[in-house]
């Protein structure tokens, strides 16, 4: 126990700010260790990994099968009840059957057609963010593309009013705060109040489309029908909040983690930027490996489990550490060493199994446009300061990224 608190430690600056060195210890000592300040059984290893998530005993819930009480577990304070009807009915925290029906439901609207028809805007919009970049000199990285990108994306598929898109990102990094381990209560408090507001327009923004149906996803979460079944309006707002926050968290972290990995490798950032149309669809894996956007994913253990010997017992948690597993040399050759052009990259930065992100495709799209406006617009790029990380382990990001042409 005390070992593991000694190679795990999501709280202190320099792990936060490099926390490979220490994932790689975490691998030597075993494949599953007892975290004992989050109450979590940590899992390092690729192999682990890949097969507890895709493994029915484990799940993001219990409630379909135990009340609090019979799981050993405490009901949230009430006063936080906002943010977990907000988020406990979003396809990421359910288990079959409500997220199989919410999952096919969602897919009638959010098709691999609607992702590929977003293309032209995705990249349209990315060049006019570099291009003002540009001329401007510079500025920050993070602020003036990372996250405009994404957020206008996703609202443009929701069909969000652009006099009404200044609110998403704040709304969104509130209710994120609570994917921390041990949220504060002054968090949790930031969390149920954007969860309030949140919900709140998007009931309004849905009677809307109900009343002139668009030709956006909301319109088409309210046409999605099968079998006698629809979604609910509390599932349409927990999807349209869910496809925000995972839609653009691990966007703009990858495209900062990146650009910040490739400012420290001159050498793999002048081989991209001589062959861009060659390396450009292999260094985005690369670089969500690399420094990967989300390091951790929790489940709950719904039957006991076995891994190398040590019985995890129903009731438990487990901490699926995703930057350690893309860190594994078992599966990557020289997995410290960035390499756009890997060619074999089974990274699980998108999760695998039923909760495999439904939105990867479009994140593709983005990060490959983005990566190519900066290279094609400013070849030149390059860091004017050393950044400072967000001070969170399980979202891991950058505050800015300052840079000049």
């Amino acid at each position: 126990m005390n070992a593991t608190n000694a190679l795990f430690d999501p709280w202190d600056p320099e792990f936060i700010a490099d926390p490979y060195p220490a994932y790689a210890r975490l691998r030597e000592a075993g494949r599953v260790h007892y975290f004992e300040p989050t109450d979590q059984w940590l899992v390092p290893h690729h192999a682990d990994v890949s097969a507890l998530l895709r493994d029915r005993r484990l799940g993001r819930t219990y409630l379909h099968r135990f009340t609090h009480e019979e799981f050993g577990r405490q009901a949230p304070p009430p006063g936080h009840e906002p943010f977990h009807v907000l988020n406990d009915n979003g396809m990421l925290d359910l288990e079959a059957p409500t997220h199989t029906r919410i999952r096919r439901l969602v897919s009638k609207a959010f098709t691999p057609r609607t992702v590929e028809q977003l293309r032209p805007y995705v990249e349209s919009l990315a060049d006019e963010l570099v291009r003002d970049l540009v001329a401007d000199g510079g500025g920050d990285l993070a602020a003036r593309v990372a996250e405009p990108l994404p957020v206008a994306v996703i609202a443009q598929m929701l069909g969000i009013p652009e006099s009404d898109r200044d609110q998403l990102r704040p709304w969104s990094a509130d209710i994120c705060g609570m994917y921390e381990l041990n949220p504060s209560e002054e968090t949790a408090a930031r969390a149920v109040t954007a969860s309030l507001e949140f919900t709140a327009y998007l009931r309004e923004l849905i009677a809307v489309r109900r009343e002139k149906p668009g030709d956006d996803l909301i319109s088409g979460l309210i046409a999605a029908y099968e079998d006698g079944e629809s979604l609910s309006e509390q599932e349409m707002i927990s999807t349209c909040v869910l496809l925000l926050n995972a839609g653009h968290e691990a966007t703009v972290n990858a495209t900062v983690n990146g650009w910040y990995a490739l400012f420290r490798d001159p050498a793999q950032l002048a081989a991209l930027r001589a062959d861009p149309g060659g390396l450009v669809p292999t260094a985005v894996e690369e670089l969500m490996r690399y420094d990967t956007p989300l390091q951790l994913f929790e489940r709950w253990v719904l039957d006991d489990i076995e891994v190398d010997g040590t019985t995890i017992p129903r009731g438990s948690e487990v901490a699926l550490l995703f930057g350690s597993a893309n860190h594994d040399p078992a599966v990557f050759t020289d997995p410290g060493t960035l390499d756009l052009a890997r060619a074999e990259n089974p990274h699980i930065s998108f999760s695998a199994g039923i909760h495999y992100c439904i939105g990867a495709p479009l994140a593709r799209i983005e990060l490959a446009a983005s990566l190519g406006a900066l290279l094609r617009r400013a070849p030149r790029l390059r860091l004017t300061a050393e950044p400072e990380r967000k001070p969170n382990f399980v979202i891991r990001g950058l505050r800015e990224l300052l840079v000049e042409i």
